[in-house]
């Protein structure tokens, strides 16, 4: 576990004590005045005296998304039909059987509730005891509800998304009051091989849903799951090798691409990495550009509208850039079809015909829902830093202004710190003074801030 303290009693203090600071916490939260941005800010911890610092600063996040505290329920975002075709194709669903079995059978007569969320907080398995899931429904923590901060403020699912780390929730520390009957324990859920975040596992009931005991099933079942699905993509790949040197071009039975979320790495890199069902390829830098395009219209481009993207000073009219293009279409579909056939762009317009997760996307899928500390994490530089493609500038700049300006309004000392150390903001004065405003006067760290923000203002001056 890392370094959690039980809600119910953290610092030693009584949980009736708990929940007496978090009621009084929630009589300053005015929904009146969250619905205008410039007035929407949390008083300070000198006026919220006893709210832990994770609940208080998720409450912050939580306003200045405009949750509503008195909303009833949280909203739905996906129909049953679009919720049964996102299932099937997300890589949670192949470990399902481990979760059904360690958490939501053992909850059936327990009290408790167990459900599944993707990486931005939407619910996509919720089981357990049926009395509770009844119960439940009426805030609308069922199937494709979305329980994310940006939703509904504070809970288990949403936090410990916005956070990347185990989190326990426990009564009126809820940012909505339609939950302070309920507490809550989530661990997030990231994938073995690469780290990136797939989702969340959350138990949701009375008191004994932020039990110590509660937050390591739910850790160790998490841990039990991700090494279930590294096993099933090796046996995967060892089905697909064998299949191979059959010289069988059908897949085999009981594989699937849903083992996977096939990704392109983007970010601090001249030649991106593409991998689809858990096979990886180097791409060319031009292949780069290509697909990073593609991925950032997923309704497709004309070889006109591809081509303006790609080639600097041709415009949508370069007719010699439109066959460069063709061109470079047939060697890249060569190269895809290694990887799988069913993975070859599409022409008329040029579209991708699998789903690719760029971790330039990740990145602003994160700051779109507050959880600018793990966009920094997934942040390992520039998009394609060296391209000049003008689609590739354009989303290089967008990407990198909107990560610097979450971190200049939200971020920590630590996650200024952090990002300044990239070699883009190796010359960033204004967010050198961030940090130094966040450091606390005795901080060690500061003396190294000011020696760097002297440097630059010697440079500049000079």
């Amino acid at each position: 576990m890392r370094n959690l303290i039980h809600p119910a009693a953290p610092g030693g203090r009584a949980p009736e004590l708990l929940q007496s600071h978090a009621r009084a916490g929630h009589e300053l939260l005015d929904p009146r005045r969250l619905l205008l941005p410039d007035s929407a800010v949390l008083p300070d911890s000198a006026e919220l005296p006893g709210l832990r610092r994770l609940i208080r600063e998720s409450w912050q996040r939580s306003v200045r998304h405009q949750a509503n505290p008195d909303a009833a329920e949280a909203p739905l975002a996906m129909d049953r039909a679009e919720l049964e075709e996102y299932r099937r194709r997300h890589p949670l669903a192949t470990i399902m059987p481990v979760i059904r079995k360690l958490l939501v059978q053992p909850s059936h007569d327990s009290g408790l509730l167990v459900a599944v969320g993707d990486d931005v907080g939407r619910l996509l398995w919720v089981g357990g005891d049926p009395v509770l899931q009844r119960r439940a429904e009426g805030m609308m923590f069922v199937e494709g509800a979305d329980w994310s901060e940006a939703s509904v403020g504070t809970s288990a699912p949403g936090t410990a998304l916005a956070l990347d780390r185990s989190i326990q929730i426990s009564g009126a520390e809820h940012y909505t009051r339609s939950v302070h009957p309920w507490s809550c324990t989530a661990v997030p859920f990231h994938d073995p091989d690469s780290g990136a975040l797939l989702g969340v596992v959350d138990i949701t009931g009375t008191e004994t849903a932020v039990a110590p005991h509660t937050l390591s099933l739910v850790e160790a079942t998490v841990a039990a799951a991700q090494a279930q699905l590294r096993i099933e993509r090796l046996q995967s790949a060892a089905a697909r090798t064998s299949t191979r040197r059959r010289s069988s071009p059908s897949v085999p039975a009981g594989t699937s691409g849903a083992l996977y979320r096939n990704s392109l790495q983007l970010l601090g890199r001249d030649q991106a990495l593409l991998s689809i069902e858990g096979r990886t390829v180097a791409l060319s830098a031009r292949h780069s550009e290509i697909l990073a395009l593609l991925g950032s219209h997923p309704a497709g481009l004309s070889a006109e509208e591809l081509s303006a993207q790609l080639y600097p000073g041709e415009g949508s009219t370069g007719g010699g850039s439109t066959v460069t293009l063709r061109a470079e279409m047939v060697r890249l579909r060569k190269v895809i079809q290694q990887l799988s056939p069913a993975a070859v762009p599409e022409s008329r317009p040029y579209k991708l015909s699998v789903e690719l997760f760029p971790d330039s996307a990740q990145v602003l899928s994160c700051l779109q829902r507050g959880a600018h500390r793990i966009a920094l994490e997934i942040y390992k530089g520039a998009v394609l830093p060296r391209s000049e493609a003008p689609g590739i500038v354009q989303l290089r700049g967008r990407v990198a202004m909107l990560l610097r300006e979450a971190l200049l309004a939200d971020g920590s000392a630590e996650s200024l710190l952090q990002y300044a150390e990239l070699p883009e903001a190796a010359d960033d004065v204004e967010v050198r003074r961030a940090a130094l405003r966040l450091l606390p006067p005795r901080s060690p760290k500061r003396a190294a801030v000011v020696a760097d923000l002297e440097r630059l203002e010697t440079e500049l001056s000079a």
